[in-house]
């Protein structure tokens, strides 16, 4: 159907019913990267991973980490942005999950991937609000609770979600912008200074030291938390222009860009402070692995500069994922599947065509989850931000590996023409099994992931939570099936006229 820029019309499900949609031609191919990118974090990722990966990881072989996850996740990517080429769904994995493996594990699958974003921007807000505490006491000496950046941030990502997708975009642009540049100014001042003490080496990017170390499983395992949301690039196919040529474009280079940046950030923060030295500066001084080489090749400002863009960092990758647990949760209640979330979750804003009621809902679940925290006296790092990304991280992993398996059975029953035998067999079977194998690394190693959380009850339980939704989810599913057969079709098959699966 003919759409114009600015207006947000009905769209048609497959049984004919009328919904909502979100705003059309909204954003373009770079507005779909930084949206993708923005839920990295390139600088939390960095910041916050890397110094962990070196000192109880792999050692100085956390860059190789980061290239062979990135290899893992493009051939994964392969067959995602396949079946993206045939189906524009909001609820992206929710979606392509029950379009290859029917409908009962795509409910489960879109509940776990909702799940998943939901409790990332809790997470996310944990670790801006300790960034934000401890910079304004270390810069201005302030000594403001972390509970109030915890509101101020909710605010933001409430704002960001009511007005539409490309206010958000622009507000990401220039975080993501500043936070990429500060890292960047750091990793090249290294490399035209000739490396660091003990000068240039390949060893930290040497895929055979992506193996060893203290624990090389749980090195992996940071690097591909590292990229947690790059397939979010999907979910924002209906707002996109022409978003069959798109969205694959946007992933695969969210995919690699990202990939590349990690590898030579990683690489370089390793090399300007020394590879003899550096495991003991990241095991003594985490930050001491990117403030040190900043200070010495670009200067105390940066330091200062970087400090603030960890804040600004971790806002982007938060209203990122608001926008992410804002779409599936309208992706999920437009379809009627619980008839009293079509005309709540499922309503659209009249000017804005934004998910705002979504994006309320998420506000206040993130707010009670933050609460929770808040009341039992835990720390917004330790325990808020860990915790529940850990969680959020099981979740959307064992949803790309259903993914990955999902696009194998579409291709073998449908587009005899796109079929192919490694964009669509052995690139989402060799994804899948590698995303199986990520969630093996994240099982064994979640006591050390925790760290001081090791022995929370929210860890103990993750695995449980995990399998409890997906369970609930088959559950209901066959329920629809059996007493109500019309709203069973609707799952995962509300498309628009002119990005229908095709």
């Amino acid at each position: 159907m003919a759409v114009d820029e600015g207006v947000a019309p009905a769209a048609k499900t497959d049984e004919g019913g009328t919904v909502h949609r979100l705003k059309p031609n909204a954003i373009g191919l770079l507005g779909v990267v930084f949206m993708a990118v923005a839920t990295a974090a390139p600088i939390t990722a960095m910041t916050g991973n890397v110094p962990f990966m070196v000192s109880a990881g792999n050692g100085i072989g956390a860059p190789a980490s980061y290239l062979v996850a990135m290899v893992v996740l493009a051939i994964f990517s392969v067959g995602f942005t396949s079946m993206a080429k045939h189906i524009t769904s909001t609820g992206a994995f929710y979606g392509f999950i029950s379009y290859g493996l029917g409908r009962t594990i795509g409910l489960a699958s879109g509940l776990l991937a909702t799940f998943a974003y939901m409790v990332f921007e809790p997470a996310l807000i944990g670790i801006f609000s300790t960034f934000a505490t401890t910079t304004l006491g270390d810069q201005t000496g302030l000594d403001i609770p972390w509970w109030a950046f915890a509101i101020l941030m909710l605010a933001v990502n409430a704002m960001g979600t009511w007005f539409g997708v490309s206010v958000a975009e622009k507000l990401l642009v220039i975080l993501l912008a500043t936070e990429v540049t500060i890292l960047a100014a750091m990793a090249i001042s290294v490399a035209l200074h000739g490396g660091g003490p003990d000068g240039f080496s390949l060893d930290p990017v040497n895929p055979v030291n992506a193996f060893k170390g203290t624990s090389a499983g749980l090195g992996l395992f940071f690097a591909f938390w590292s990229w947690v949301g790059f397939e979010s690039t999907a979910m924002y196919g209906e707002e996109s222009r022409n978003p069959k040529k798109i969205i694959p474009k946007a992933t695969m280079i969210s995919v690699l860009g990202v990939g590349v940046f990690y590898v030579f950030v990683s690489w370089m923060a390793i090399t300007g402070t020394g590879q003899s030295s550096a495991v003991k500066v990241a095991t003594e001084n985490p930050l001491g692995l990117f403030f040190g080489p900043t200070e010495q090749y670009v200067g105390h400002w940066a330091v200062d500069v970087m400090q603030w863009l960890m804040i600004t960092g971790s806002l982007a990758c938060g209203m990122a994922f608001h926008n992410c647990a804002a779409r599936y949760m309208y992706a999920l209640g437009r379809e009627g599947v619980l008839p009293s979330l079509k005309n709540t979750l499922g309503r659209t804003h009249a000017r804005h065509g934004s998910p705002h009621i979504a994006g309320l809902a998420q506000t206040v679940v993130t707010a009670l989850l933050i609460g929770a925290f808040w009341a039992a006296g835990k720390d917004p790092y330790n325990a808020l931000y860990v915790l529940l990304a850990i969680l959020g991280t099981m979740a959307i992993l064992v949803v790309q590996a259903v993914c990955s398996f999902a696009v194998l059975v579409y291709f073998r029953k449908n587009h005899p023409e796109s079929r192919h035998w490694f964009r669509t067999f052995t690139a989402p079977l060799v994804g899948g099994i590698a995303m199986l194998a990520v969630v093996v690394l994240l099982v064994s190693n979640m006591g050390v992931a925790a760290g001081a959380e090791s022995g929370s009850l929210v860890l103990k339980a993750t695995p449980w939570i995990v399998a409890l939704i997906a369970a609930g989810g088959i559950g209901y599913a066959q329920y629809l099936k059996k007493r109500s057969p019309e709203r069973y079709l609707l799952i995962g098959r509300t498309v628009l006229e002119e990005t229908k699966e095709r």
